[in-house]
C-alpha cells in the first residue's frame, strides 16, 4: 500500500504520516526531513535553502526525483511531502491533503522551531510563494489544485488523534474491487 500525505508547512503532515505508518505497519519517507537535512548540511535555514533552490533548480529536481523513484519503485510506505500526491500519481492508493489556516500553521511552526509566530507566518508565506512558482515552472503543477486528492482535511478543526482516526477508517474501508478509479493526473511533466 502506498499512501501520500501532502500539504503546506505546519499542516500536520509529519504527525499524520507517522501515525499512518504506525497504524498500517508501513515505512515513512519524509521529503521535508530530506530537505531540512540538505539545508542543515549547508548550514542554512529551510527558507534560505528555498531561496537557494530558486537559483539552483537542481536542488528541487534532485529531491523530487528521489521521491518519484520511491513512489514508483517501493510499496508499503507513507510518502510525505508537499508534492507527494503529484509525484506518486497513479501509484498511490490514497492521496491525502492536509491544511490549516496560516495563523494556526504559523503557531505550530513557531512552537517546534522556537521562533515567533509573526516570523513563522512571514517565512511560511514567503516559502509557499517560492515553492508554488517553482512547481509551476518545473512541472506545470498548480499546487492549489486539490482535485487529485482522495481526502482533504482541515487539521485545525480536529486534534491529531481525530485526524488520524478519520484517515485510518477511510484506508481500512477501502475496497479495491469496487474502486471506480483514481482522479487522473494530466498536464504534468517530470523532466528531472
Amino acid at each position: 500500500m502506498l499512501l501520500t500525505v501532502s500539504g503546506p508547512p505546519g499542516s500536520g503532515k509529519s504527525t499524520t504520516a507517522h501515525g499512518l505508518a504506525d497504524a498500517f505497519g508501513l515505512d515513512h519517507v519524509s521529503g521535508g526531513d530530506i530537505f531540512r537535512e540538505l539545508a542543515a548540511e549547508l548550514d542554512l535555514t529551510p527558507l534560505e535553502f528555498n531561496k537557494l533552490a530558486e537559483e539552483d533548480e537542481e536542488i528541487d529536481l534532485d529531491l523530487d526525483r528521489r521521491l518519484r523513484e520511491i513512489a514508483t519503485e517501493e510499496d508499503d510506505i507513507v510518502l510525505e511531502s508537499r508534492l507527494a500526491g503529484w509525484l506518486a500519481g497513479e501509484h498511490a492508493d490514497f492521496r491525502i491533503w492536509l491544511d490549516a489556516p496560516l495563523d494556526v500553521r504559523a503557531a505550530r511552526i513557531a512552537d517546534r522551531e522556537d521562533k515567533s509566530e509573526k516570523q513563522a507566518a512571514t517565512e511560511t508565506r514567503a516559502r509557499a510563494g517560492s515553492e508554488a512558482q517553482r512547481y509551476e515552472e518545473y512541472y506545470g503543477i498548480d499546487i492549489t489544485d486539490l482535485t487529485i486528492y482522495d481526502l482533504s482535511i482541515n487539521t485545525a478543526r480536529w486534534n491529531p488523534d481525530d485526524v488520524l482516526a478519520m484517515l485510518t477508517t477511510a484506508v481500512e474501508n477501502y475496497e479495491p474491487d469496487s474502486d471506480e478509479g483514481k482522479y487522473p493526473i494530466t498536464g504534468v511533466t517530470y523532466d528531472f
